[in-house]
């Protein structure tokens, strides 16, 4: 889940805790095939059948809220699975080509629960660990320390191991494992990747809203303070600094995906030369290829000359090629290229694809 749904889902659990009602979370674990949503997607079920968010495109979610009706009345968890094929025997009519197993709770407050709404609250690295066999066994996994038990030490260290290597990935995904025998669902929390943007002219504005919209944490740096206002860029961190200031006021790392539209040749040339000195794994140039190549020679000729390494992570033309104009149309060219990338696919026409939307088609980054 991006950041926002996951805020809208956080919002819903304290309006519900503040009524004094209760709920279920419905929790996509496993997906066979071609489905709507990933695993690790969930929705808020109140006791009226209402829901917060999506699992599919509005088709699944009345199934999944009759169910929740009978988990939120007994307490009892329930993996249900739901088949979308359009000619099973016992399908949802849907029309996708897969199946999707779905783990439905009671909203709870015990301990455990209320340190893992904590943990997305604060968008923490972290991991909620637990059975897919049903019970009340969790595991919460930080990467310095882990609270509850699956009820066995060995299995604990197992999971916990395997738990933290997951969100040492580029892009961590939750999903079922099975781990000494028995099978665990891995819900993750990380940190929203970062898109930092060099530049707070006119085109920057509909760039900053979409990645916000999109669930990531977004950063304006430009040199003019005037430019960088609140009501032009509402939810990004504002960074009014010189080039020559980057090291101290701009943190560029490994979850930073970094466009460079300044609509100025040196200070391009600068933010260029900063970003490829960083762990950033993306660096879009906005222009035209001759435009970066320039850059590039003024570069090597004050004597900084990057290898392929650090040159291969640059974007230059920046975007899909989708024909783009306006700024928001290349604000939307240069979001499916970030996204594409951050979750390790090529871009492109999805029309002729056969099978899971959803399997990249290049490979994962760390």
């Amino acid at each position: 889940m991006n950041r926002r749904e996951t805020e809208r889902i956080l919002d819903a659990i304290r309006s519900v805790r503040t009524a004094g009602a209760r709920a279920a979370l419905a929790t996509v674990v496993r997906v066979r095939g071609s489905a709507y949503r990933r695993e690790g997607a969930r929705i808020l079920v109140r006791e009226d059948g209402s829901y917060e968010c999506l699992l599919s495109g509005g088709c699944l979610e009345p199934a999944v809220a009759e169910a929740a009706a009978q988990v939120i009345a007994t307490g009892a968890a329930s993996v249900r699975e739901y088949d979308l094929e359009e000619d099973s025997v016992w399908s949802l009519g849907i029309g996708c080509s897969g199946a999707v197993d779905i783990l439905i709770e009671r909203l709870e407050d015990d301990p455990i629960t209320r340190a893992w709404f904590d943990v997305l609250a604060g968008a923490e690295a972290a991991v909620l660990v637990k059975p897919l066999t049903g019970g009340e066994r969790r595991l919460l996994v930080r990467q310095d320390d882990v609270f509850g038990s699956l009820g066995n030490g060995a299995l604990d260290s197992r999971a916990a191991s395997r738990a933290r290597e997951r969100l040492r990935a580029g892009f961590p995904q939750s999903g079922p494992e099975r781990v000494g025998g028995e099978e665990l669902f891995f819900e993750i929390s990380a940190a929203p990747p970062e898109l930092v943007v060099f530049g707070a002219g006119s085109d920057a504005e509909p760039l900053a809203k979409g990645a916000w919209d999109l669930g990531f944490a977004v950063t304006v740096v430009d040199v003019r303070e005037a430019f960088l206002s609140a009501a032009r860029f509402p939810h990004a961190t504002l960074v009014p600094a010189h080039f020559s200031r980057f090291d101290q006021t701009v943190g560029l790392m490994e979850r930073s995906f970094v466009v460079i539209m300044n609509h100025h040749l040196e200070r391009d040339r600068q933010c260029l030369h900063f970003a490829l000195e960083s762990a950033a794994p993306y660096i879009g140039a906005l222009g035209p290829r001759s435009r970066y190549q320039k850059l590039l020679r003024a570069l090597r000729a004050e004597g900084y000359v990057p290898d392929d390494a650090k040159l291969s992570r640059v974007r230059s033309p920046v975007g899909l090629a989708l024909g783009a104009e306006t700024s928001e149309e290349i604000a939307v060219s240069i979001l499916g290229e970030i996204l594409a990338v951050q979750r390790g696919f090529v871009g492109g026409f999805l029309a002729g694809q056969e099978g899971s939307l959803h399997r990249t088609s290049a490979v994962a980054q760390r």
